[in-house]
């Protein structure tokens, strides 16, 4: 959301504001405290002066008028812009906040009731019946289907609430809020305080991306009418529903609507009192002003009540998330034992770590250690403030923490443990957390198998297929129950690295413990042996299921349907999966798409994607394969059509598609198809993948230009990652070594872009492609340009450099400097003397054939043209 719209929405508040002042209604008497917070937020008249804090008497204050950062300049501009901006419709949007700023639990619902009984919004969204055509499709089926596919590869616990609030937010963005609400209604569930939160954060974050004044404020009303509804259905207004609308007014920079919400949010609770102190601070914080946070700041020093410490405790969160170091006079006066929880100790400590307050650390591990702490929380704090400490290698970061446990005599717990190695396989680190696994054992600590799981993720993420051995090794010594999924892991990272012994002899433990396996497994093992066209070894697989009795499902299937080599084989299997029952899966749709197009059955292969058994929300992933397969065949025109076809229709396309369009686009079609192909890529690793082959293909048909645009996103994008960099200058400059030697000065001009346009200074590997390719131009001045390059560069010159360059100048016609550079090449090494005389029988004998054949040609000629006596 932009400025301009923060402030058009500040000045509807402020509208509002003045008409809820008029008619804000007394707090009961009896709770002093609460009423003077009350009065302090109170925006009708605002201080003059800050108010005086007495030593026996602390409470959060009223903000002074400060002139806000985000909302200087005037809205007149476009306040008086034409249509939704007029004066009715705003007066209209300040009369509705009003109300429902002002609406209190008590007050009737008439109002939704009204809602519930109009069907216009219903109706206009939901007038065909609930899952009308379900009936040729098997949703308990569908059910079993979709979590076939969760299980197909590890991934880590989520939520049910993270689910229900992806679910709300689909449904928000397809039907709006209210319709969303009737939706929940006629389907028989109750909207409770859980279904409120996830739409009052859907309609914010409508409201924080919309480009669109006008929108962004109707987004805004939305949210303030479901806050008003729950209010009415009596709802506790919790944290979790006012805090998204108090960070929406911080990162706004809305002050005064900041405090004007605070007086809904303490009537609805009254106990939330010292928690806006957190989001106060966090206000001063993000309008910077310094003033403020000092006032705050001071207060907390100066105040020494019991009852404060609460409010000590918010104020300090606050400061500490934004990493200032302001926290320091608070750190001295805050009583480290009183924090509340370990969840604020551990976010302290993590400040103090971030900050380098090494002193402060290990004052308040005293203090922990002195007062009787728990030895497991004080472990789980050391392991918050050495994980925060910056700069710090992993490997001194476990010796930190090892260091402090012995110092402050502290025995490590099996959670801080767990949190280390999940840290360890988060940077990559996966051989160091199996270290510290083997010390926790060593230690004699219980070993979790959701631990051992982590680090079989991690494993497979950085293509560390081989430690599944000690991983497997780990299970067997320590006696940690393995699970099914355990073994669906392991035997998956075996065949990855095609150690298929190892992994049959997996799957015998798994029936040694009474285990039954699964599709799943089995599965996993004839993907394996597809991969590697082991035709036979996947027909043995399905001997096995069939002796243990294990069903072959839709995955199953599908890989026997891709890999098939003619059409009959892909009706038979067809044929005998509709035989046993099972129904077709998206899976069995793409890989009907990719056997036909193998088979050279395109026809057959685009009728696939008309099939009406296809499910709705499968259609563009569907295809999207037939658009892959089409362009791996070829057929780059049609497999772009395709894609064409789903951007009209609204859809996106699949990463993988993507990925397969750009690398078999031809020279024949509009280069700047590649730009809109990476506009789909949303995953860094995904576009990082296919910027690189946009690169490729743009430096290989001579579009230097849009080249160098590519990589300089790609400079952009990956600027702290040199070797990402280097390494798509090599694959670039390999190419141009491996093509027609007029593509040498293709590979020079993007030598000199590279140094004048994007400040980078070559690598060794592309100096040494580019040497290569003078080598195949047989070009001299080329040579020695890039034979100088290797000295601007800073890299000295190896056995491999010379050996390069004396091929370069025997190449291009330069015997004498060729001999010269020899001089200087050691030749103790037996390959390096076969390297040399290959280049000498290469260049020097053929030459000198040519320079003998030449002659006797001029002889022979000479000797033709000579009159006879």
């Amino acid at each position: 959301m932009t400025a301009s719209k923060a402030k058009t929405l500040s000045s509807l508040f402020k509208t509002a504001v003045k008409k809820a002042t008029k008619e804000s209604s007394s707090l009961p008497s009896g709770d002093k405290p609460l009423k003077q917070f009350v009065l302090s937020l109170d925006t009708s008249s605002a201080p003059s002066s800050s108010p005086s804090t007495s030593s026996g008497s602390f409470r959060i204050r009223s903000p002074q008028p400060t002139k806000n950062p985000a909302n200087d300049g005037s809205l007149q501009s476009w306040l008086l812009q034409p249509a939704s901006t007029s004066e009715n419709s705003i007066g209209g949007f300040t009369d509705e906040l009003h109300s429902i700023l002002c609406t209190g639990p008590a007050e009737s619902s008439k109002d939704i009731e009204k809602m519930m009984d109009n069907g216009s919004s219903l109706g206009r969204v939901l007038n065909i019946p609930w899952l009308s055509n379900a009936s040729n499709y098997n949703i308990s089926f569908r059910r079993k289907e979709l979590s076939r596919e969760r299980k197909q590869k590890w991934v880590f616990k989520k939520t049910q609430s993270g689910r229900f609030n992806r679910l709300i937010k689909m449904c928000g963005d397809k039907l709006g809020t209210k319709a969303t609400i009737e939706f929940f209604d006629k389907m028989g569930r109750d909207t409770g305080l859980k279904e409120y939160n996830a739409l009052i954060a859907v309609c914010l974050e409508k409201a924080r991306t919309s480009n669109d004044e006008d929108d962004a404020l109707e987004h805004m009303s939305e949210a303030f009418k479901t806050f008003k509804k729950m209010r009415e259905r009596g709802f506790q207004v919790e944290e979790g529903t006012y805090g998204p609308f108090l960070m929406y007014f911080i990162d706004m920079g809305m002050v005064e609507e900041f405090f004007f919400f605070c007086g809904p949010i303490k009537e609805g609770n009254p106990s939330s009192v010292t928690r806006l102190g957190y989001y106060e601070m966090l206000l001063w914080i993000g309008v910077n002003n310094e003033e403020k946070i000092q006032e705050l700041c001071n207060c907390i020093v100066a105040a020494d009540e019991e009852d404060d410490f609460k409010l000590k405790e918010n104020y300090l969160l606050a400061l500490c998330e934004s990493g200032r170091k302001d926290i320091m006079q608070l750190l001295e006066v805050i009583d480290i034992t009183k924090i509340s929880s370990v969840n604020v100790a551990a976010n302290i400590f993590e400040s103090l770590g971030r900050l380098s307050f090494d002193s402060f650390a290990e004052k308040f591990l005293w203090t922990l250690k002195n007062n009787d702490y728990k030895m497991a929380d004080i472990s789980r704090v050391i392991f918050s403030y050495v994980s925060a400490i910056p700069n710090l290698a992993v490997e001194d970061l476990f010796l930190k923490f090892k260091s402090l446990h012995m110092k402050f005599e502290i025995t490590p717990s099996s959670a801080s443990y767990e949190k280390l190695i999940t840290y360890c396989c988060d940077l990559h680190k996966v051989h160091f957390a199996l270290d510290i696994v083997d010390q926790m054992c060593e230690e004699g600590l219980s070993l979790s198998i959701e631990m051992l799981h982590s680090i079989l993720h991690a494993s497979e993420e950085n293509y560390e297929y081989n430690l599944v051995r000690r991983i497997y090794s780990l299970i067997g010594c320590h006696n940690v129950k393995p699970t099914r999924e355990t073994f669906r892991s392991m035997i998956n990272l075996s065949v990855k690295m095609k150690d298929f012994n190892g992994a049959y002899a997996m799957l015998d433990d798994l029936k040694k413990l009474n285990i039954p396996p699964t599709s799943t497994i089995y599965n996993t093992i004839l993907a394996g042996y597809f991969r590697e066209s082991n035709i036979s070894g996947a027909m043995m697989v399905l001997k096995q299921m069939e002796s243990e009795d294990v069903k072959p499902d839709s995955h199953t299937y599908s890989y026997l349907i891709a890999n098939c080599n003619c059409e009959e084989d892909i009706t038979k299997y067809y044929k005998a999966m509709m035989a046993a029952g099972i129904q077709v899966t998206k899976h069995i749709f793409m890989a009907l798409i990719n056997a036909y197009t193998a088979c050279g059955q395109i026809e057959k292969a685009k009728q696939v994607v008309l099939d009406k058994g296809i499910p709705f929300n499968s259609l563009n992933e569907i295809k999207g394969a037939l658009a892959s397969a089409l362009a791996c065949s070829g057929m780059m025109p049609d497999a772009l059509n395709i894609y064409k076809e789903i951007k009209q229709n609204g859809g996106t396309l699949e990463p993988k598609p993507v990925i397969s369009l750009i690398e078999h686009f031809t020279s024949e079609g509009d280069v700047n198809i590649l730009v809109q192909l990476l506009e789909e890529l949303h995953d860094p690793d995904y576009w990082f993948d296919g910027c690189c082959r946009a690169v490729v293909h743009c430096v290989t048909n001579k579009h230097l230009r849009l080249a160098l645009e590519l990589l300089k996103q790609l400079k952009v994008e990956f600027h702290k990652d040199d070797l990402a960099l280097d390494a798509v200058f090599d694959e670039v400059f390999s190419v141009i070594a491996e093509r027609q030697p007029n593509d040498l000065q293709i590979g020079l001009a993007l030598l000199q872009a590279m140094k004048d346009e994007l400040g980078l200074t070559p690598s060794r590997k592309s100096l040494d492609f580019l040497l290569a390719s003078c080598v195949n131009a047989k070009d001299l001045q080329s040579s020695l340009l890039i034979w100088r390059e290797y000295q601007a560069a800073g890299l000295h010159c190896n056995v491999l450099t010379f050996l390069r360059m004396y091929q370069a100048l025997l190449a291009s016609g330069d015997p004498k400097s060729a001999k010269t550079l020899l001089t200087k090449i050691p030749t103790e090494d037996p390959h390096v003397r076969c390297i040399i005389k290959a280049c000498q029988m290469t260049y020097v004998q053929s030459t000198s054939s040519k320079m003998k054949k030449q002659k006797v040609q001029k002889k022979n000629k000479t000797w033709n043209t000579t009159p006879m006596k």
